[in-house]
């Protein structure tokens, strides 16, 4: 097994028992459904100035849609896991390290969901309320671990570069649409669509340099936020972040 095939399998092994988890305690399910949703609202509403932009919008709409998403992706988690032998076979190196890259931001962002699902259990006394600003930010401060929220981070960045990387490569856009029918025989249906809409995404930038700077720059004021602010100053940024992205 070659290293990328490798850390796809340890990667969807660990969400796998994350899903499992949850699958056995519907209070974990519902606290975890409630962080994803509440960061899908946030990612939205500090991205909504980029969604009226044409060049950006596809892109923001991908990240929404694969990496900050109440979505169940387990059948594509499906996928990725029984071609990982064989995917340096059936794809180019830069779509191999590229799934590699998906896996890995999925895995690391399922286990901070699943700890800050279970501080948000933790608070409740008892039953669950509806998750608000302050309620995040508790959870967030209680989960702590500065270093994996940067890595969070730093890895969604590198799926960025992987994904314009894929972009300049001549001919990996017929070769995309040419594997329709093999992928749907293969059961790879969901990993094609991620594919193409990852690709389609980039393409229309015609260069992602900005919009990934903008990504690091936003993401890193919100971790610094997150964990510095004082409590009011940081509710109050979320409140005005959410009453901002629901003019646009």
């Amino acid at each position: 097994m070659d290293t990328s095939a490798r850390e796809i399998h340890e990667a969807l092994e660990a969400v796998s028992l994350l899903r499992q988890r949850r699958a056995a305690d519907p209070a974990l399910a519902e606290a975890s459904l409630a962080i994803k949703r509440f960061q899908a609202l946030r990612f939205q509403a500090t991205y909504a100035d980029l969604r009226e932009q044409p060049r950006y919008d596809p892109a923001v709409r991908f990240f929404l849609h694969e990496l900050y998403s109440d979505k169940d992706y387990a059948e594509r988690d499906q996928q990725f896991a029984r071609i990982a032998n064989t995917i340096a076979r059936l794809f180019p190196e830069a779509v191999v390290t590229t799934a590699a890259a998906l896996a890995g931001v999925h895995a690391l962002t399922e286990e901070l969901d699943d700890a800050m699902a279970r501080q948000w259990l933790a608070i409740q006394t008892s039953h669950l309320q509806e998750l608000d600003g302050a309620g995040y930010m508790a959870c967030w401060r209680r989960v702590a671990d500065p270093a994996a929220r940067q890595q969070q981070l730093q890895v969604v960045l590198q799926l960025g570069h992987e994904l314009e990387r894929l972009t300049r490569m001549r001919g990996l856009r017929m070769l995309l649409r040419m594997m329709h029918r093999p992928a749907a025989a293969a059961g790879l249906t969901s990993l094609q669509q991620f594919l193409e809409a990852g690709f389609d995404a980039f393409a229309t930038m015609n260069g992602s340099g900005e919009f990934l700077r903008l990504i690091e720059t936003r993401e890193s004021s919100w971790i610094a936020s997150l964990f510095e602010d004082d409590a009011v100053t940081c509710e109050t940024k979320l409140r005005q972040l959410f009453s901002a992205g629901r003019s646009h």
